[in-house]
């Protein structure tokens, strides 16, 4: 009977706590992911409940995942800025990173080899300490030349193929260049752009999430590619 009873509870996913013989159900730590970038991610000009973060939460949650999604974004800052500040903005216990930097860097011009460089010294400093990452992809603005958007567009895809991470093409895909998705400054996106930047996101999200549940190193990529200019 005693066999039985212990079989029963453990199907249920239920254990005793102390000596009071009550049951009491098992529940899963959320994962905790870390959004990391610049102002697209920080929520510029916008409520923090209408934050990129925030509303991916959200998002997930109504999909039945428990996450929690920590805003580690600041505005104005490259990809050089983003790594110097890494190691404090990514705390212990992480289970995630969403990396999203570049966007300034291409805004200021510089030369993409600056941007591929730091975005290797993130990538490999958070594979060593063992937090996988969903690459989220920038598009450099057109006025700056086809040579120069090549050079920027496609070093995602390198450090991606490189550190065998997912790879979403571009953050701002359906937002950019859409003057009702963005604010007045015509680059960084409206409460209505962040909801399409999380809608059209969301599986790659979602893929990314099931390999953390299943303990396995993130890999491959997935989401469309788009075109436009690219805010900072």
């Amino acid at each position: 009977m005693s066999r039985l009873l212990h079989r029963l509870f453990a199907l249920c996913g239920l254990v005793l706590v102390g000596g009071a013989g009550l049951a009491t159900p098992v529940l899963a730590e959320p994962l905790r992911i870390v959004a990391f970038g610049d102002s697209l991610a920080a929520g510029y000009g916008l409520p923090a409940s209408q934050a990129f973060p925030v509303r991916l939460q959200a998002a997930l949650r109504a999909k039945g995942h428990e996450v929690v999604i920590e805003n580690a974004g600041v505005s104005g800052d490259t990809t050089s800025a983003g790594l110097a500040r890494l190691d404090w903005s990514i705390p212990e216990g992480t289970d995630g990173v969403i990396l999203e930097l570049g966007a300034n860097d291409a805004l200021r011009g510089l030369d993409p080899a600056i941007p591929e460089k730091s975005l290797d010294a993130i990538l490999a400093r958070l594979k060593a300490r063992g937090i996988p990452v969903l690459l989220a992809g920038m598009q450099a603005p057109p006025n700056l030349g086809a040579a120069y958007q090549k050079r920027f567009d496609g070093l995602y895809a390198r450090l991606a193929q490189k550190y065998g991470v997912p790879l979403y093409p571009f953050f701002l895909d359906g937002v950019a260049g859409n003057t009702a998705m963005n604010q007045s400054d015509g680059v960084h996106p409206t409460a209505a752009g962040v909801e399409i930047i999380v809608e059209r996101m969301l599986p790659a999200v979602e893929a990314f999430l099931a390999t953390l549940k299943a303990g396995a190193p993130a890999a491959g990529g997935g989401g469309p590619a788009s075109g436009g200019p690219n805010p900072g």
